[in-house]
């Protein structure tokens, strides 16, 4: 185990170098000038001149790209050029709400998407089955900004329930914090909640047909022990990888829901820097969303050891 943790957390490096390396030419490739951007549409090219030359910018590509790296390896990733603040500094002030949507959006997806699916496979063929089927094939259609506008037409302007916008911290209270959060979690869950409860039901279906299932039922066992204890337990690592990939992509459903919801986390500050090119924060926002990714999927491997007792690493 140690040794496979040491191999993972080794092979993180080259993906984060490539990362790195493909960001940050991609951003220098890119039409636009972040000088002009941040001097104004009124600014001489003189102006914009000094401005590149207090950046860095006049440097030749290779050159900027070894001085960004040797800085990363100190653990520096610049200075916003927008903001006039470190990087590091912005993703740690953005941190807790991009955290506290992405987690709360998990749970409500987990405890939603298991039970529909161990339910639907349980009864396979019956209405909720194919309620569940139709359902994912919705989740999956509709986009999470167009379910976004629909909810807060809904559940804000209409019924008046929840705010349209913005974001409480948890030290304000965590009242205040959930009543906000809400409505933005349940909208990024929907598609999550689509991918989850279809991919249980089909493990599930699998291992109800299996002869340990029969066997259980033939002593007698209640059905509810059997769907969780027998059923669910085996069916957990398919269940535990989609939920583990779905954490994942909730890197970019939280770009678009903090931004129809005007929440201050990373995904608005990825959206703000790419529109105001701001380069240091675009490429540490997306190295930092690159090692979570990488660790989000180390985790996962490893939990398999605990749901299925024949795999060792």
């Amino acid at each position: 185990m140690i040794q496979f943790l040491g191999r993972r957390l080794l092979a993180t490096v080259p993906v984060l170098l490539v990362v790195s390396v493909f960001v940050f030419l991609m951003l220098r490739l890119t039409p636009g000038d972040p000088a002009a951007v941040l001097a104004g549409d009124a600014a001489s090219t003189e102006q914009i001149a000094r401005i590149r030359t207090s950046l860095g910018l006049d440097k030749s590509v290779p050159e900027q790209f070894f001085i960004w790296f040797g800085n990363l390896l100190t653990g520096d990733l610049g200075q916003s050029y927008y903001y006039k603040t470190p990087v590091t500094t912005l993703i740690g002030q953005r941190l807790e709400p991009t955290l506290s949507l992405a987690s709360l959006t998990i749970v409500i997806a987990v405890l939603v998407a298991v039970p529909l699916g161990v339910l639907a496979a349980w009864r396979f063929g019956g209405w909720l089955d194919r309620a569940l089927m139709g359902f994912s094939v919705l989740g999956f259609s509709v986009p999470v900004f167009v379910l976004a506008y629909l909810l807060i037409w809904l559940v804000s302007l209409k019924l008046g329930w929840l705010p349209v916008q913005g974001y409480r911290r948890v030290a304000e209270g965590v009242g205040p914090w959930l009543y906000h959060l809400v409505l933005p979690a349940i909208t990024l869950s929907i598609i999550y909640i689509a991918l989850i409860a279809r991919v249980t039901r089909a493990s599930v279906l699998e291992t109800l047909g299996e002869d340990y299932v029969r066997t259980a039922r033939a002593k007698g066992l209640p059905e509810r022990k059997v769907l969780l204890r027998h059923a669910l337990t085996n069916a957990a690592v398919p269940i535990v990888t989609v939920i583990g990939i779905g954490i994942a992509l909730l890197i970019g459903g939280v770009v678009v829901t903090e931004s129809v919801y005007a929440i201050p986390g990373l995904g608005r500050l990825t959206v703000d820097a790419v529109l105001a090119r701001d380069f240091p924060t675009i490429q540490g926002v997306i190295l930092f969303f690159s090692l979570a990714y990488v660790l989000i999927n180390l985790v996962i491997d490893l939990s398999y050891v605990f749901f299925d007792p024949r795999i060792r690493y």
